[in-house]
């Protein structure tokens, strides 16, 4: 366990805020992390944060000062790979979901108790269904007036249904298990939170649809406008017969998306464009995404340190997606470089873009098929698609804007009133 405190750099006029992730949000690479560490940025502009974190992986120093920067009180917990797999065997077998043990850490608990015997926080936040249950035991210790406020990000047991209509044998009873069992932990968290946040209507819908409507706020995702953009004047330029997905390469909607489009487009593609390139960008490849590569000209590139020039020489960038809950940072980076993007309904269904307009929408083989082949023959038509997307994402997903109704459930009105004077 890690834990520090630069409380000499925080102001007691400012309401203090527990927030509770259930990953360290940095560095920003990935999909839970960028929303994480956008809320910590705006919450660290008003409040006086305290972050207790778990950790999957390693923790690096340069991570570590960061958020330090960041929180008045920062706590780091390791969570053991081991151990955790123990505590989502017994949660199940509790009546519990595997996801509340996975994410069980009887060392986050006891810091928690430690902080609030002598800290009274205006507000608890938390990342994501699995790691609320702490938050909602420790209710009666908020300070008066003070609020729950779970980011469940995504309806994360739609996803399990989801994958077990995509399953079959053990792995789909498992996965249907898993569902039931954390839309369990989700009513109980509709009851019993303040405000429960997601990344767009459709998923409130979903709860609207189990929990009665009205319980949900909406913040969407949104993209870091000063990173992702354009390149120079020369982008067009500099574009290649490339085609390019990005994702985390060990995470299953991402594998399946990439294997169904090699198996199903990718093919009748190159028969058609045989110096056309498909470049698989994204940590931990696995070993049937590795087998790929060097294959029917497609590359696969692993962890790259910035994604933006692996990006920059494509002619389009592709979202296949059969599975996909909430916003897709991926598609909006993507518009946000100003690329023309094709992607399939369930990458698009949380955005409000319109198909044709700000991006290509495909659903069967031909779709992509033809959708692609049109692209790589027009280069005018990449360029509107991509200035499009990029005014639609300035338009609609800056941070500051998208993330403001969390950052504000967090606040008490009276604090956010004496913030402004």
């Amino acid at each position: 366990m890690m834990t520090t405190g630069m409380t000499s750099r925080f102001h007691s006029h400012r309401p203090r805020v527990f927030y509770f992730t259930h990953r360290v949000p940095f560095p920003p690479d990935k999909g839970d992390r960028i929303r994480t560490y956008h809320l910590l940025l705006q919450l660290a502009e008003k409040a006086n944060v305290w972050l207790l974190a778990l950790a999957d992986e390693p923790v690096t120093p340069a991570v570590t000062a960061r958020l330090a920067g960041l929180c008045e009180q920062l706590a780091i917990v390791p969570v053991k790979s081991g151990l955790r797999w123990w505590r989502a065997a017994a949660s199940l077998l509790l009546g519990n979901s595997l996801s509340e043990g996975l994410f069980h850490e009887p060392l986050a608990e006891r810091i928690l108790t430690r902080w609030l015997a002598d800290t009274h926080f205006s507000a608890f936040l938390a990342s994501s269904s699995a790691v609320a249950p702490l938050l909602l035991r420790h209710r009666s210790k908020l300070s008066p007036g003070g609020a729950i406020v779970i980011d469940m990000i995504d309806v994360d047991s739609q996803k399990w249904l989801d994958y077990a209509t995509k399953t079959w044998g053990p792995l789909r009873f498992l996965y249907r298990l898993e569902g039931q069992r954390v839309r369990q932990l989700e009513r109980r968290i509709a009851r019993e939170a303040d405000t429960i946040a997601v990344v767009s209507h459709a998923e409130a819908r979903i709860i609207d649809e189990f929990a009665g409507p009205g319980r949900t706020t909406v913040a969407e995702n949104g993209v870091d406008l000063d990173y992702f953009q354009p390149y120079p004047a020369t982008i067009h330029s500099i574009e290649q017969p490339l085609v390019a997905f990005v994702g985390a390469m060990d995470y299953w909607p991402n594998v399946d998306a990439v294997t169904w489009f090699v198996e199903n487009v990718w093919r009748d593609v190159r028969s058609r464009y045989p110096e056309t390139r498909f470049r698989i960008i994204g940590r931990n490849p696995i070993r049937v995404i590795r087998s790929l590569h060097a294959r029917d000209g497609i590359e696969v590139t692993g962890a790259v340190p910035d994604v933006r020039p692996e990006i920059a020489p494509a002619a389009i960038v592709v979202a296949p997606l059969r599975i996909a809950r909430g916003v897709q940072n991926k598609v909006l980076e993507a518009m946000a470089l100003g690329k023309a993007v094709v992607a399939s309904p369930p990458a698009l269904n949380a955005l409000s873009v319109t198909p044709g307009r700000e991006v290509l929408r495909a659903e069967s083989a031909s779709d992509w098929l033809n959708a692609i082949c049109h692209l790589l023959d027009s280069p005018s038509r990449r360029r509107e698609l991509g200035d499009t997307a990029r005014a639609y994402v300035e338009r609609h997903h800056h941070w500051n804007e998208c993330l403001a109704p969390l950052v504000n459930a967090g606040i008490p009105q009276e604090k956010q009133e004496l913030l402004l004077k």
